[in-house]
């Protein structure tokens, strides 16, 4: 039985998919996937091994000049390439119109959310089958769920209690999982200006980590976040900036580290999927439903007055926090993050490396 998965973005979305291929290849051997995902993430699908064929697709590059993709035929390569297969079953993942437009673009019954769970209603007007979901579920369960309902496989509470994203780790470059080697990874790199964490706080992280002995690496996605690794690794030697890395190259660092601190990124949800002992820090966003899902995972949410306010930038208007370090004093900004300073996050870090290595698995 062959299926096409619809989730082209983003890169948390697209990891959150993982775990309903592999609980659907267990029920059903025979089940074999092909998967549209956007061109900067075609890298993930293929860690799966119970996923053939990666089909990528451009939205977020067509967008800029449509008449031009129309003109140069990118869209009617995709379309073919997309028709190749005739599909038993075309799961849209996503639920938006444009993976709904993806869905009935393609050869087989499509199958997707109701328009009452679903995050875009209109995308039901593509699909053949609906089935409903709680809206009120971790993005990675609902995923779940949709899966076994779609393709009829029972997934009871212990099954859920149980998460196994399946990424291959020789698909990435590994053998194993490394032996623990001092190492932090620093993902400091997010979308909106209210999610970052301020630099003053990862450079006292950086030297209160540093003076536990860890040697610590930053890695960047464009020239801002570039700017902001070197802000942070300025006079401190156990932290370098990482030259840029593939997808499967930051994969391969995360697995190997002993631990990993984020900001609610996409890269965070890459370190859930891989169990390294991850500690993210939520100000603004709440973690409940699409935060970092799996082993070895602690989000510390910011208790704040207005916290989580879900906004992309920062409207307090009360009296600011100040923060000391080292004689140092600065305004925590957002104020919400004052709440998770750099002790706390390095000693939540600290115990989370130690259940890991001892057995104890946090989830």
């Amino acid at each position: 039985m062959r299926v096409l998965i619809v989730k082209v973005s983003s890169l948390g979305d697209v990891i959150h998919t993982l775990p309903a291929v592999t609980d659907a290849k267990r029920a059903n051997r025979r089940l074999q996937f092909d998967w549209v995902v956007e061109e900067n993430f075609v890298e993930i699908p293929a860690w799966h091994p119970a996923v053939d064929r990666v089909i990528p697709v451009a939205f977020r590059r067509w967008k800029k000049n449509i008449i031009g993709t129309l003109r140069n035929g990118q869209f009617k390569a995709f379309k073919a390439d997309l028709k190749r297969e005739h599909y038993d079953l075309v799961i849209d993942a996503q639920g938006l119109i444009k993976s709904g437009i993806i869905s009935r673009l393609s050869k087989g019954l499509t199958i997707g959310l109701s328009d009452s769970t679903i995050k875009e209603p209109m995308a039901t007007l593509f699909y053949n089958k609906m089935f409903s979901v709680p809206r009120d579920e971790h993005a990675v369960q609902r995923v779940r769920e949709l899966f076994s309902r779609a393709l009829n496989y029972e997934l009871d509470a212990e099954d859920l209690a149980t998460i196994d994203y399946g990424i291959d780790l020789k698909r990435i470059g590994l053998q194993e999982k490394s032996s623990p080697s001092g190492l932090l990874i620093f993902l400091h790199g997010t979308t909106w200006k209210s999610k970052h964490w301020p630099v003053e706080f990862w450079r006292e992280l950086a030297m209160l980590a540093a003076d536990r002995g860890y040697s610590i690496r930053l890695p960047w996605g464009n020239d801002v976040e570039r700017e902001r690794a070197q802000a942070i690794a300025k006079g401190i030697p156990a932290v370098s900036v990482l030259e840029r890395q593939s997808l499967t190259e930051m994969a391969r660092q995360i697995a190997q580290a002993d631990g990993v601190v984020a900001v609610d990124t996409g890269l965070g949800h890459l370190a859930a999927a891989l169990a390294t002992p991850t500690v993210s820090i939520y100000g603004p966003t709440n973690p409940g439903l699409s935060g970092t899902f799996g082993h070895k995972q602690v989000q510390l949410s910011a208790q704040f007055s207005c916290a989580p306010c879900m906004s992309k930038t920062c409207h307090y208007q009360g009296s600011g926090v100040e923060h000391q370090f080292n004689g140092e004093a600065f305004t925590v900004t957002p104020p919400c993050f004052s709440t998770n300073p750099p002790q706390q996050v390095l000693r939540t870090l600290e115990q989370l490396i130690s259940q890991s290595k001892a057995g104890v698995v946090a989830q």
